[in-house]
């Protein structure tokens, strides 16, 4: 059996998906004094990371082969069937931890988790709340489905790029919960953009319907914690133009997994599909690069507006 104190401090991963996520999670990895062997289809990807200190792999294959442990942070569900199918299950031992921090729909998740149990190799999914900031401050928040033996493995190296690490059920349990989570998330901003736009109409001065509202039943993450409004609350992407955070298309595909999600479980999500809708809206204008909180500017017909 492997000395735990030694997987904790100086394990050998193999990381895989270097993108804006991918690439903080890995050189903070790195900055550990884990011995990263990284792999991207990007050559810049790959560069950044030697800059962070890992070792650069010549394929997925590779960087997985001889690994305690593997991460992949890619950017669908058919990506990770692949690249798991293809590559990595048949590049590990038993012994090695593979753990899926992107954020896919649950079905692949329990199809590729299944796939390494029938080879006798331990899986988890394991997305991550915090966006691009919190992934290169090693802050993030993890949301984890798998067996709890499993998950004590994997706990320590998640704890070296987030802040929490909790395990939400058996497989497929962490995609499950951060599409919920995604859910709430772009139907409150809705709510909350709605809420101040009607507050100007009616001649509120938005600073007061904040101080009101925030310590009211109206709270909420969307309001007090990102702001969608300039100049009030603490600084939010709506201060730098809506720049940054997390991109309007990132939110309407977290949304699209949580309407297929609930189609497959017969739930009834009348609020998350009409967020949807506006979220696919708004990215048909262009604007899927914008922070998801400028959706009060696609409400407001500003967005229109500056075409």
């Amino acid at each position: 059996m492997k000395d735990e104190h030694q997987e904790s401090h100086m394990a050998k991963i193999g990381f895989i998906g270097l993108g804006n996520m991918g690439g903080g999670m890995a050189a903070n990895l790195a900055a550990k004094g884990h011995e990263v062997r990284a792999f991207d289809l990007a050559e810049a990807a790959l560069v950044r990371a030697e800059e962070a200190g890992c070792t650069r792999a010549a394929s997925a294959r590779e960087a997985a082969t001889g690994a305690d442990f593997v991460v992949t942070m890619l950017p669908a569900g058919t990506h990770v069937r692949a690249v798991y199918s293809n590559e990595i299950i048949n590049a590990v031992s038993p012994g090695t931890l593979l753990m899926d921090c992107s954020t896919i729909n649950v079905a692949s998740a329990r199809a590729v988790i299944a796939q390494a149990a029938e080879k006798g190799i331990a899986m988890l999914d394991a997305p991550v709340s915090g966006g691009i900031a919190a992934a290169n401050a090693g802050t993030l928040t993890f949301m984890v489905g798998g067996e709890e033996a499993a998950f004590e493995n994997g706990k320590p190296i998640l704890e070296a790029m987030g802040k929490a690490v909790i395990r939400a059920g058996d497989a497929g349990a962490g995609q499950a919960a951060k599409i919920c989570n995604n859910m709430l998330l772009g139907a409150t901003m809705v709510a909350t953009s709605e809420a101040f736009l009607l507050a100007k109409k009616l001649g509120l001065d938005l600073q007061t319907f904040y101080d009101i509202s925030s310590k009211a039943s109206g709270q909420s993450w969307s309001m007090t914690s990102y702001c969608p409004v300039p100049g009030v609350g603490p600084e939010t992407p709506a201060d730098r133009g809506y720049e940054g955070g997390f991109a309007a298309a990132l939110q309407l595909k977290d949304l699209k997994l949580a309407l297929q999600a609930a189609q497959e479980a017969n739930a009834s999500v009348p609020m998350g599909s009409l967020a949807e809708s506006l979220y696919q809206v708004m990215v048909n204008t262009g604007a899927g690069g914008r922070d998801f909180s400028g959706i009060i500017q696609f409400l407001d017909g500003e967005l229109a507006a500056a075409k």
